[in-house]
């Protein structure tokens, strides 16, 4: 059990500290972050790192200039994708919202060696207008269908062996040199930090000793195994801390999940879960006659971008409370047939439960999908399975923990109506693009999923406590208390607790400024780390719309806690020094 160490404190550190694929970047104080998102010299030029769907990695941004050498012709700029299939995605994407007439966007596929037979490597550039990289980006951003920091380092390295003209079009030249390679395997076998290669041998040691802290990876040829065992965690057939290469040699008879029959062939694996969101909303439109989508209840932001970008668009009940379904089912009495809701449960950041049952009621008798993102509450505390047709869940939160991996998953309910539509559908429409490296990390992260998440549910709760009994706290959100408490305790698991988040208003907005500034924990994006961080929210993810967010009860001073794995006692502790610093 990690004790509370100090956190990084300079602009843009990684959070955790030397970890160069860390999910998570050091915003330290109210004024960095509000200039972060104002784009200020002083906070962006320290920007070492930043959270992979909002910012490109060192090692990506490095590979987006190398390929822009080799293909780009003048005037053009480059992205990076994972296959062309998303790249095709990306391209029509790009064309749906372009201000230009007729822009000249074209792909580019390039087959890279493999570091291990049965592993894929190869990419796709999409080539566009540089005016148009901002647009790019969103589709980064939105669906998070990319190529993460360690698959990009892989490339690049493999890539840089090579010679090519710049402006050749096709794969084919593209062979490494074969000392490249093997180098590169080599670090495979044992996989760490990769630091540059002037790198002093201190420093990646010690880098390695920080990624491996938590026990030595398997070897990058087991990845067929690693993801196997993967989404048995997911889907409740694989205990923790059994050793894989024995247990799956059996299967599994049960799931501790509630829907009858879920195997692991029911679970699908994504480099994020913003992807698992975007493809099965991409899933449901090719499966289900297209239609307009439900938002129900203040999602992550993306989310609802992701409904209102792709397809005829979406219905937003921003609220999300029992008399908004009330309004649904007037609206589907009414002839209006809709694809899918979609919920978090519960939801980011105000930590609100829809009526599951009644969400449930309404898709069987007006015949629509559900949709439900678990991140937040996790399977381990809570039962929607049964509810929903899809689930999807981001596995870079609680999942994985160690704040240096990105994935996704989405899981199919076998006793879903469409069970059998979708599954043929994905047979067609799936693709496996979380690259190896990053699998391996994220089995061995996961590992502990179960005694972590145990572990946070005690602290979140006793954190919640010191909150609800500060005068200066005006509003305390975590799914054991408030109105709709009573839909997240009808999904509660019988050893459940009510997770790791939660998030605080206090009376005078000028108290969160100063709080948030001076409590010594970790403070940047993400969530679901082992370790305690913070993050202004509100600033952070609706900037650009804050009275729209006001509007859903989301307070521009709220400050969102993600509870780590600290002893009980020094957290509260911390906790409490920095509200009486503030009297």
């Amino acid at each position: 059990m990690p004790a509370f160490d100090t956190p990084p404190t300079d602009i843009g550190c990684t959070i955790p500290a030397n970890t160069p694929h860390a999910v998570s970047v050091t915003l330290p104080s109210w004024s960095a972050t509000v200039a972060y998102e104002e784009g200020r010299d002083w906070v962006l030029s320290k920007m070492k790192s930043g959270y992979p769907r909002f910012f490109y990695h060192e090692k990506i941004q490095q590979l987006i200039a190398l390929v822009e050498q080799r293909y780009a012709q003048p005037g053009e700029a480059a992205l990076v994708l994972p296959s062309y299939q998303v790249a095709r995605k990306c391209r029509a994407y790009m064309k749906r919202h372009t201000a230009l007439v007729d822009p000249n966007i074209r792909v580019v596929e390039i087959a890279v060696p493999p570091p291990s037979k049965g592993v894929s490597s190869n990419i796709s550039v999409v080539l566009f207008p540089e005016s148009e990289r901002a647009l790019a980006k969103s589709f980064w951003q939105h669906t998070g269908d990319f190529i993460s920091s360690r698959m990009a380092e892989y490339v690049l390295d493999t890539l840089k062996a090579t010679e090519t003209p710049k402006n050749e079009t096709t794969a084919e030249l593209f062979k490494s040199k074969p000392s490249t390679l093997r180098r590169y395997a080599k670090r495979l076998e044992s996989p760490s930090v990769h630091g540059s290669e002037d790198e002093s041998d201190d420093s990646r040691e010690f880098s390695t000793f920080v990624e491996e802290r938590f026990g030595r990876n398997l070897d990058i040829s087991f990845v067929k195994q690693v993801k196997i065992a993967v989404r048995r965690r997911i889907a409740g057939t694989l205990d923790d801390n059994l050793d894989i290469s024995q247990s799956l040699h059996v299967q599994p008879h049960s799931t501790t999940r509630e829907v009858e029959g879920l195997t692991e062939d029911d679970v699908y694996l994504y480099p994020t879960g913003m992807s698992s969101i975007f493809n099965s909303h991409q899933i449901l439109l090719v499966a289900l006659e297209p239609r307009k989508s439900v938002c129900f209840g203040f999602p992550y932001t993306d989310t609802l971008k992701i409904l209102q970008k792709w397809g005829p668009g979406c219905y937003f009940y921003g609220n999300g409370e029992p008399e908004d379904l009330v309004e649904l089912e007037k609206l589907l009495e009414s002839g209006e047939r809709i694809l899918a809701l979609y919920c978090e449960f519960p939801s980011n950041p105000l930590l609100k439960c829809p009526n599951m049952k009644e969400v449930r009621r309404l898709a069987d008798k007006y015949d629509f999908a559900v949709v439900v993102d678990e991140t937040i509450g996790n399977f381990l505390n809570i039962h929607v399975l049964e509810y929903a047709d899809i689930v999807v869940s981001s596995l870079t939160k609680i999942f994985s923990g160690d704040s240096n991996v990105m994935g996704g998953s989405l899981v199919l309910s076998p006793a879903s109506r469409y069970y059998d539509l979708l599954k043929k559908t994905m047979e067609t429409e799936y693709e496996d693009n979380m690259w190896a490296e990053d699998a391996i990390f994220l089995e061995r992260n996961s590992r502990d999923f179960k005694s972590r998440a145990l572990r946070v549910n005690v602290n979140a709760e006793a954190l919640c406590d010191l909150f609800l009994h500060e005068p200066l706290v005006k509003e305390v959100f975590y799914p054991k208390y408030g109105r709709t408490s009573q839909f997240y305790n009808d999904c509660r698991n019988e050893d459940g607790g009510y997770g790791g988040l939660l998030s605080i208003v206090f009376h005078e907005p000028r108290h969160a400024e100063m709080f948030f500034d001076a409590v010594a924990a970790a403070k940047g994006p993400s969530l679901g780390t082992n370790f305690t961080l913070l993050c202004p929210y509100t600033v952070l993810a609706h900037f650009t719309e804050l009275d729209w967010a006001a509007q859903y009860g989301v307070d521009a001073h709220l400050v969102r806690i993600s509870v780590g794995l600290e002893p009980t006692s020094e957290i509260v502790e911390v906790f409490a020094a920095t509200l009486a610093s503030l009297k």
